[in-house]
């Protein structure tokens, strides 16, 4: 049978089950379906993507694995994981269907959701956030981001500035909406030469050992160091800065050249500690630990990539 143009795009029918393992007569909307939930790894966000309910995806998906009698994906705790008949099937519709929502004026390209508008801590998102979420971006979704500190943050959410905000601290009130992220552990380190000279005095004389060595800080009035002094070693942190920048990233630069010693995330210098090149110069039972919390107004966005955002980052951040 030939096939009929739809614009410029010619539609051909699909071959009978048998012959290449695709139904003869499957609705497109099952292959969209489809190719949603083999793009984004689960019913949920293909559900999201979509507009439909995750029920209504799941009887699809059934729908069209009758049809071709075949398994199409395996359902996973979290996700689902496409078998060999779902890569075949993929790469046979993937690039027809494309076509057709580009013809049709809704192609992937040009996504009807609005960009999400995601703000935080520069660290977290460049080093965390923004890599958990590049599946996401792969698939359409659009991200506009910004970086700064937790109250100017969580004031322009208010106003309406960003759709979800990666908070240092839990927002007073009830004007917005805080689910916990990850906990970040601050640890005390230096490069091997500075660790030498420390580990060269008894235990209690640490916090005395590190006023010989230059201090580099996140800023001038050191209140990550202030918190880690008074509840690592029961008092009050009497030093100045030899050096001060508001990004953690170049405190972490300074202190692996050698510059002397921080506190830092240890998410942030997991890499350095691994490799040598920076050192734990203190090891409490109980380390400081702050909570990050995902932020966002109350209600529900009407915008769907925002959702998927949401959950991509509060599943991320469980293994943070």
């Amino acid at each position: 049978m030939a096939g009929r143009a739809v614009g410029s795009v010619r539609v051909r029918p699909l071959d009978p089950l048998g012959a290449t393992g695709t139904p003869a007569q499957s609705d497109l909307n099952l292959l969209r379906t489809f190719l949603a939930v083999y793009r984004s790894g689960s019913f949920t966000a293909a559900a999201q993507l979509l507009g439909l309910s995750q029920p209504t995806v799941t009887t699809q998906i059934r729908s069209l694995e009758r049809q071709t009698r075949r398994e199409l994906f395996e359902r996973l705790p979290r996700g689902v994981a496409p078998t060999t008949v779902a890569d075949e099937l993929a790469a046979r519709v993937a690039g027809p269907l494309d076509a057709l929502a580009e013809a049709t004026g809704h192609g992937p390209r040009e996504s009807r959701a609005e960009p999400v508008h995601l703000a935080g801590p520069a660290e977290l998102l460049s080093t965390r956030a923004l890599p958990a979420l590049a599946p996401l971006v792969t698939e359409g979704v659009r991200l506009r981001v910004t970086t700064g500190l937790t109250e100017p943050l969580l004031d322009e959410l208010r106003a309406g500035r960003h759709d979800l905000v990666i908070a240092t601290t839990r927002p007073r009130g009830r004007t917005l909406s805080a689910v916990p992220l990850a906990d970040e552990e601050f640890v005390l380190v230096a490069a091997p030469a500075w660790a030498d000279r420390v580990a060269r005095r008894p235990a209690a004389d640490v916090p005395a050992a590190l006023y010989e060595i230059p201090l580099i800080a996140y800023a001038e009035d050191l209140p990550i160091l202030r918190r880690y002094w008074r509840h690592v070693f029961g008092r009050r942190l009497n030093c100045r800065a030899a050096v001060s920048v508001p990004d953690l990233r170049a405190v972490l630069a300074l202190v692996t050249a050698g510059a002397g010693f921080s506190v830092l995330p240890r998410y942030l210098c997991a890499g350095d500690l691994a490799s040598g090149a920076l050192v734990l110069l203190d090891t409490p039972e109980d380390a400081p630990i702050n909570t990050g919390f995902l932020v966002q107004r109350p209600g529900t966005s009407d915008n769907p990539h925002v959702t998927l955002v949401r959950d991509r980052l509060l599943e991320a951040g469980r293994t943070w």
